[in-house]
């Protein structure tokens, strides 16, 4: 995927005139990473990238073309970017079964142009009611951890309810209109693409609960790239959406089902958590990074991490020391660590525990933290502050329409397809984001009935001046937010045009404390996507950054952007995923 520039390489090999060391240092350069001074053909940039999607009336971008290709025909059809962004979501369920579903929660940031204003969505479900903490603790044993699959990680889906409140307070098109695309794909099938076969074919291991195998694998087997995959269960639970409501999935037959299958496979989610299950409207929270304002939802999300981060980088000219520099690495990767110290402590469903938000994302807080930053050697640990009163699978998609709305929705199951448990006929699998609760009494995200669980999934949206500018996301558990700051970076500190700012070689920091308990006392391991410089990888290695080549855990991106000047849209979607980027 890099382009390589090897002229030195040839030159040093025909003149015979290069040290040994040179040349070692050289074929390492060419194998792991491209130098910074390479150029790419044709952006200058030292990394392989293509050019940006532009179109006048529309734009989606999702993680699957089919995907893209159903919000365009809504959006043709009168729809508009609402109705489009549930269309696709609809589809995805049923064509990346691996990151999302009905059975999960969903997000999202919505501009409406005519009021000229943000809203935000968190549309994520409770922890079952009659599960206590202590039977809890009792059916977990000796684990310091909820474990990720089976009955007990389940929490009540909240997608098709944030469905319903999108469509109720913004849509224009009759949801059975909305979702008849993915009724018909589901029951006519679709070829599945090449990574999400991947994914699939890793998870036949759900066989062992009740119904996944049933559902996701037709003839015993994952489906193989280019194979025509249908559910037709899934198409029948869709219709009685269409039909019913959002009353059908919590209140009717689809919530009864649910129901009897959890108490026969010996879990605690119940009709009555189903029936009592609300979303809520939250209002957006922003941090303005060098003209940027990058908008995120508040806890229980991890969206202010991103901004926590950026809020510490605004002390440092990474304009002046350049993309994949020591520092430019360095800096980002401490204000990572010392970000998500908070997020271990802070972030938890507000319900129970109120993060001070706006503390943590302050200019001085941001400024106190970054003074614990040396700048020559990385941190093994850091405290979390005191402000005043991470694997994971996911989609994100982006649409805009004609009228100027758009809408940043991401939407999962959590681990790839979920806890295995797919309830007698329906066609989709339940989440297991009750993992991400804390066993340990006495903090933020401990466990808690009719509770909800700290959550990964964030969508993103950056205004300029007041005026809408992109919305966007980064896929990948605890990717996300260290990738919203680095969309930042790239279009801010380093020029890039929103295509590039996603295809650029991504930093990956894992190891940090968590908000299930985990504490960070070794720095943390760091990995860097290939395209990085050799020099600079051994730099960061003498600063004391463990630093690894993690291949495939980079999340992906889409985003689409909206030029003010020329009235159009700009579109991207990065290589490390299905997805496509189109507009019309």
């Amino acid at each position: 995927m890099v382009l390589m520039q090897q002229g030195g390489l040839a030159s040093c090999l025909v003149s015979r005139k290069c040290s040994v060391v040179s040349l070692i240092l050289m074929i390492l350069s060419s194998v792991f990473s491209l130098p910074l001074g390479a150029q790419d053909r044709v952006t200058g940039k030292g990394f392989a990238t293509r050019s940006e999607v532009i179109a006048q009336n529309g734009m989606a971008a999702t993680s699957q073309p089919l995907a893209t290709q159903i919000a365009l025909d809504v959006l043709k059809r009168g729809g508009n970017a609402v109705d489009a962004a549930i269309a696709a979501n609809a589809a995805l369920g049923l064509m990346e079964p691996t990151g999302n579903g009905i059975g999960g929660d969903l997000f999202a940031i919505v501009w409406i142009e005519k009021e000229k204003k943000l809203y935000g969505l968190n549309a994520s479900g409770r922890s079952p009611k009659s599960l206590s903490y202590n039977q809890l603790k009792k059916r977990v044993g000796d684990r310091d951890s909820i474990p990720a699959l089976g009955p007990l990680p389940v929490s009540v889906p909240g997608c098709v309810d944030g469905w319903f409140e999108l469509h109720g307070k913004f849509g224009s098109l009759p949801m059975s209109e909305v979702l008849q695309p993915a009724i018909s794909y589901a029951r006519e099938g679709f070829p599945v693409s090449e990574l999400i076969a991947y994914y699939w074919g890793r998870s036949r291991g759900l066989r062992r609960y009740p119904g996944f195998a049933e559902t996701f694998l037709p003839g015993g087997d994952a489906p193989k790239k280019g194979e025509i995959f249908k559910n037709p269960m899934l198409a029948r639970t869709l219709e009685k959406i269409a039909k019913g409501g959002r009353e059908v999935f919590y209140q009717g037959e689809i919530a009864e089902t649910i129901d009897a299958y959890m108490k026969k496979n010996d879990g605690f989610l119940s009709y009555e958590d189903l029936a009592s299950h609300r979303s809520e409207w939250v209002q957006p929270v922003s941090v303005d990074y060098r003209g940027y304002e990058l908008w995120e939802l508040p806890p229980n999300g991890q969206g202010i991490a991103a901004l926590q981060i950026l809020s510490i980088l605004k002390g440092y000219d990474l304009r002046k020391a350049g993309f994949g520099s020591f520092e430019h690495i360095h800096y980002f990767t401490e204000a990572k660590k010392l970000a998500f110290e908070d997020r271990a402590k802070f972030y938890a469903d507000p319900e129970f525990s109120k993060a001070p938000v706006n503390e943590l994302i302050s200019d001085a807080y941001g400024e106190r933290r970054r003074k614990l930053i040396r700048s020559r050697s990385a941190g093994r640990s850091y405290s979390p502050g005191n402000p005043k009163l991470e694997s994971g699978d996911t989609i994100y998609l982006a649409v805009a329409d004609e009228a100027r709305n758009m809408v940043s929705l991401i939407q999962s199951n959590y681990r790839g397809m979920g806890s295995g448990m797919c309830p007698d006929g329906l066609g989709f699998c339940l989440q297991d984001r009750g993992e991400l609760f804390d066993l340990e009494l006495g903090r933020a995200n401990t466990y808690a009935p009719g509770k909800r669980p700290f959550h990964t999934i964030i969508p993103a949206f950056v205004t300029r001046d007041g005026k809408p500018f992109m919305s966007f996301g980064v896929m990948g558990g605890a990717t996300q937010p260290q990738g919203h700051a680095q969309i930042i970076m790239n279009l801010a500190d380093f020029d890039m045009n929103i295509q590039e700012a996603g295809d650029a070689p991504r930093i990956l920091h894992s190891g940090s404390s968590q908000p299930t308990g985990e504490r960070m006392v070794d720095g943390g391991r760091l990995s860097l996507e290939t395209g990085h410089d050799y020099q600079v990888i051994r730099q960061l290695m003498n600063a004391g950054h463990r630093v690894g080549f993690n291949v495939g855990s980079y999340g992906g991106y889409q985003g689409i952007m909206y030029d003010l000047e020329n009235d159009v849209y700009y579109g991207a979607s990065e290589s490390r995923k299905d997805g496509q980027a189109s507009g019309y």
